[in-house]
């Protein structure tokens, strides 16, 4: 897993192009997004990386990409996930490093799932779990050593987390591109299209949580990780492309969350605060029944966070992604409900959450769903 392994196939003029980015093993989310926008075997399916871990099905995903694979056009990137199941497979170098620690505390991973499925569970004795995952998963592990890291196109270059330059990419590090944290923070860009996945889109946003793509046309980036699995209000993200020369850029998105509609009208708030993955420690201060005052350590805003979503850690207490931003909402609004509280609900709206409260009326099944693109991000 030294170099990064490019892939320029031609695509033929006029297919839709539909990219995924971090799946994350959540197959049931796959298969409703696809379903939503009617993938046919015309359609050009681009999977941006990271399909497995820390979701519940990464293994009943694989094989159904696999299969998908043989009846449409497939194209699977690897991301820094996939290729931790890869790297397992050949060679014991993080053995005392990495998996060590992390496999027995991840019953849900694929090599786990593997193990059980083939009768020899165990993590005390590594070696012998690589010996008899290679003998019993031979088609995977080549399956999984197939995997590109870019895609290049005419106008397109699709990699998991990011590229530095489109110029002399085989010679990049190979785990450099497919886990590149802040790749928008970088500066970069390009005179083609980059689509990366890699980093919850809502980490970019210091006010608004967003899981909507981010678009930065003058840099010509897509960003599309909506944090499925990850986040607690995660989406899972399709960028839809008309044909390969196209710039009419949309997406879709499917979260499975309640669908509501809104009674009321409601105006955005001021100056709102997106607490997210690694700037989350907080001091609480009155606890609550649903919610508790808590002060966010990082910007000294006191607010209230959902009593489910206070962690302790060893570093002290933290949160889930929260946030004090009310939505601009309009009589008629369809959402999707994250959770209810007496004093209000924690809503989303085009990919942003925050809070509603006004009346709420239940909408239709969840159905996938699109809205605008954010278009930028402030640091």
């Amino acid at each position: 897993m030294d170099r990064a392994i490019v892939l320029r196939p031609q695509f033929p003029p006029g297919r839709r192009i539909i990219a995924v980015s971090d799946i994350h093993g959540h197959l049931d989310f796959f298969r409703r997004l696809m379903v939503g926008l009617s993938l046919v075997p015309e359609d050009i399916l681009v999977l941006a990386g990271d399909i497995l871990e820390k979701g519940p099905d990464s293994l009943a995903l694989l094989r159904h990409i696999m299969a998908l694979s043989r009846t449409h056009t497939v194209y699977p990137l690897c991301g820094n996930c996939d290729g931790l199941v890869l790297r397992f497979f050949e060679s014991d170098a993080l053995d005392e490093r990495f998996y060590r620690f992390y496999l027995p505390r991840h019953p849900e991973s694929t090599l786990r799932q593997l193990a059980r499925e083939g009768g020899f569970d165990q993590t005390e004795d590594l070696p012998r779990l690589r010996r008899d995952l290679r003998a019993a998963f031979p088609e995977i592990r080549a399956w999984l050593g197939t995997l590109p890291t870019i895609l290049e196109t005419e106008h397109l270059v699709f990699v998991h987390g990011g590229v530095p330059a489109l110029t002399g990419m085989e010679e990049l590090e190979r785990w450099g591109c497919m886990k590149n944290d802040d790749f928008l923070g970088q500066g970069h860009a390009f005179s083609k299209w980059v689509i990366v996945g890699h980093w919850p889109v809502t980490l970019y946003h210091p006010h608004i949580p967003s899981a909507a793509p981010i678009l930065l046309r003058e840099r010509r980036i897509l960003s599309i990780d909506g944090g499925c699995v990850l986040k607690l209000d995660g989406q899972l993200n399709a960028l839809v492309l008309p044909g390969e020369g196209s710039e009419d850029f949309a997406w879709a998105a499917w979260d499975g969350l309640p669908a509501v509609h809104a009674l009321d009208a409601q105006e955005p708030s001021a100056d709102p605060l997106n607490i997210r993955w690694g700037r989350s420690r907080l001091e609480l201060l009155v606890r609550g029944e649903e919610t508790s005052l808590c002060r966010h350590l990082e910007t000294g805003r006191v607010l209230p966070i959902l009593n489910s979503y206070l962690r302790q850690g060893e570093q002290g207490l933290w949160c889930e992604d929260s946030t004090d931003y009310a939505l601009p909402v309009q009589p008629g609004d369809r959402m999707a409900l994250v959770a209810r509280t007496r004093a209000g609900d924690l809503c989303k709206k085009d990919g942003r959450t925050g809070w509603y409260f006004g009346r709420l009326t239940p909408a239709a099944p969840p159905a996938v769903f699109s809205g605008p693109f954010s278009l930028g991000y402030a640091r």
